[in-house]
């Protein structure tokens, strides 16, 4: 067995630290959400800290880890008499990435089932998990279904599986610990909201501490049992002070004034929901209890705030995470200074006899914080305008980026066909789950039973099998595996015109907005995105391809224009990107959503090799749409010929949005030849 490396002799990351301990003080803080660059010991920590669990009490040979003083009376494998039980350590649980549906939630013998009618039933992850940790690494790779189940279990603390009419259901309480790179994408709010608290982690800048980290890994690396044994006194301090600190939890009071700071502090913050509230209420108890206290202070209510809040004041997908701490002080000064002030008489104007109703009014008088919105009037582009926001020549030099206009909701543009690539929402496909559309024998392990289809294979055997009674004789081979429809994410690769012709900055705003709007939307469906930037006289990948829009969208907002308009390398490019795409991810389907106003310069025949880089992508049977920003009463129409190369879709910038008069069908429609 590999000796864990121990949690008290991970280096800095104090936040991280002391949000885990928080959760072993008391499982009710909700788990914890762990956000940072790859190599900040985020998976060290959390597999650390199973051994510093106490010890729980099971009933014995109980697979699903009854408590012997209160055993679940539903367990598959009760019912369980009262008794002493036996201790064993607490269980860290590892869910992959890619795992399957059965191996999370277990699986029913669907023969058996059928057949005998015996709920034969192989616990899953969650069984094991129950009164213990589950630990999700890279938590926003994990596939939308089993992220559903997960929210399922965490919300009911029990988990159900229910196949064709058989039932079972089994207790599932468990800590969930997640932990990610924002770079390769974020998480669906759902999920988000289940973390209780929240940490950032990032390696120290400090050379003297990135001296102690590689002193102490090595000396782990080389001899792991003595190193461990050298940090046993540590350890044995941390797992006793968590054992005092459960104890005194019941006794930790939660007084009015600190309640109404934390009520002040979600309003001020305008979280969504209660959950906040009851969040910081745990974790301020447990801070508090972690110290020793027997009352929550304000300090325990600050600290709760920064661990508790950062993650639910996202209004959108590309709003960084984090609180202005300036502003959580005023707020906790406010409302401090409001509990300690006696009652005032009527003439007194300051918080008057309604206070109580103050969190609404009190929220309002926070300093400004528009820095993060978008700009009142314009004026930050407005002093780079130069020439008055006319276009530049096509051999212009480089202009200085310009903001975003406004996002908007798009049109839904789909890959035509049925594809079978990863679960999303954006184009139609085989899948896991969705509408059942027929039946074939299964491939492997049976997941989804086909009824009909199976009663209709075993129903002209039943004499030859000498079937005697009410019960269906059902074998193997009578088994139909149900075929679904569902939903899949695509690559949604963006090939931007970055030229001069593009520079005029009302139009590049606004193809920035229509850009930043794709990108949400692709977001929302669950998509790979990529961005291929033309201008001057080469093609870049701005961003390869990933699940990060967070990232496309802070490479759009620093993208300069200027120069001539090299489509042709622009194209090429893409294509090259979907060629190696292709490779690492055959299954998933490509959109090519070109943005540009057609024009083609530089290098000889720059219109000639346009259209042949673009009828590359026809060949290759890959679905597009060109964005046509060409603007003004004279129009080239080159965008609607590169379209017709491409034998995708020509849209406006104004055709794509939702509310658009103008009609846009929905799936990108091929022309024909």
């Amino acid at each position: 067995m590999t000796t864990p490396f121990p949690f008290t002799a991970v280096v800095g990351q104090d936040d991280l630290r002391l949000a885990l301990l928080l959760n072993a003080v008391s499982p009710a803080v909700g788990g914890v959400l762990v956000r940072g660059e790859k190599g900040t010991a985020k998976s060290t920590a959390v597999r650390a800290l199973s051994a510093l669990l106490p010890e729980v009490a099971v009933v014995p040979g109980c697979r699903f880890s009854c408590d012997p003083s209160s055993p679940d009376p539903a367990c598959p494998d009760g019912p369980h008499e009262t008794g002493p039980g036996a201790q064993r350590p607490a269980r860290m649980v590892e869910l992959p990435v890619g795992a399957s549906e059965d191996r999370l939630v277990g699986a029913l013998d669907i023969e058996r089932a059928l057949a005998e009618g015996v709920k034969a039933f192989e616990p899953g992850l969650l069984a094991d998990a129950h009164r213990g940790i589950l630990y999700v690494d890279e938590v926003n790779l994990l596939h939308d279904h089993l992220v559903d189940l997960l929210l399922d279990a965490a919300a009911m603390g029990a988990s159900y599986v229910e196949r064709e009419g058989v039932s079972v259901r089994h207790a599932a309480r468990f800590l969930l610990v997640g932990t990610m790179n924002p770079e390769e994408g974020e998480l669906r709010p759902q999920l988000l909201d289940r973390f209780g608290l929240t940490v950032e982690v990032a390696a120290s800048r400090e050379p003297d501490q990135r001296v102690e980290v590689v002193r102490r890994r090595l000396a782990y690396d080389d001899e792991p049992a003595a190193f461990t044994a050298r940090w046993a006194d540590e350890e044995s301090s941390v797992r006793e002070r968590i054992i005092a600190a459960r104890a005194l939890l019941p006794s930790v009071r939660l007084g009015d004034g600190a309640l109404r700071q934390i009520a002040a502090t979600c309003a001020a913050f305008e979280v969504d929901g209660m959950r906040a509230d009851i969040v910081m209420a745990r974790t301020a108890t447990a801070l508090a209890a972690w110290a020793g206290r027997t009352d929550v202070l304000a300090e325990d209510v600050r600290q709760a705030a920064l661990l508790a809040l950062p993650h639910r004041r996202r209004r959108n997908p590309f709003d960084a995470p984090g609180l202005d701490e300036n502003k959580l002080d005023d707020t906790l000064e406010e409302f401090a200074e409001q509990e300690q002030e006696p009652t005032q008489g009527p003439e007194d104007d300051d918080p008057g006899p309604d206070g109580p109703d103050g969190p609404g009014g009190g929220g309002g008088q926070s300093p400004e914080d528009d820095s993060d919105g978008p700009q009142s009037g314009g004026t930050a582009a407005q002093p780079e305008a130069g020439e008055g926001g006319e276009p530049q020549p096509s051999g212009s030099g480089e202009q200085q980026p310009v903001r975003a206009s406004e996002p908007f909701r798009t049109k839904v543009l789909s890959v035509p066909g049925l594809g079978e690539g990863a679960a999303g929402r954006r184009s139609r496909a085989r899948t896991e789950h969705g509408r059942t559309t027929g039946a074939r024998r299964p491939q492997g392990a049976l997941t989804k039973l086909h009824l009909a289809a199976t009663v209709q294979a075993a129903a002209p055997h039943q004499l030859a099998r000498g079937r005697a009674g009410r019960g269906l004789v059902v074998r193997r081979d009578d088994l139909r595996q149900a075929t679904r429809e569902g939903r899949e994410g695509n690559l949604v690769l963006f090939v931007v015109d970055a030229s001069g012709s593009m520079a005029a900055r009302q139009r590049m705003s606004a193809v920035k907005g229509a850009v930043l709007s794709l990108l949400l939307d692709a977001y929302q469906r669950r998509d790979k995105v990529g961005l291929v930037t033309f201008r001057g006289s080469a093609a870049d990948v701005a961003l390869p391809p990933t699940s990060s829009v967070d990232a496309a969208a802070v490479r759009l907002e620093s993208l300069p224009t200027g120069g001539r308009t090299p489509l042709a390398a622009g194209l090429l490019k893409a294509h090259d990107v979907l060629r190696v795409e292709r490779l690492r991810d055959p299954a998933r389907r490509a959109l090519v959503v070109v943005v540009t106003d057609g024009r083609a310069t530089g290098g000889p025949e720059p219109v000639v090799l346009a259209g042949r880089a673009a009828r590359l992508f026809a060949a290759d049977g890959v679905a597009s749409v060109v964005v046509d920003c060409e603007s003004g009463p004279v129009r080239l129409g080159l965008a609607g010929q590169l379209a017709g190369e491409l034998e995708g879709t020509a849209v406006t910038l104004d055709e794509l949005r939702a509310d658009s008069i103008a009609g846009l069908v929905k799936d990108v429609q091929r022309r024909a030849a």
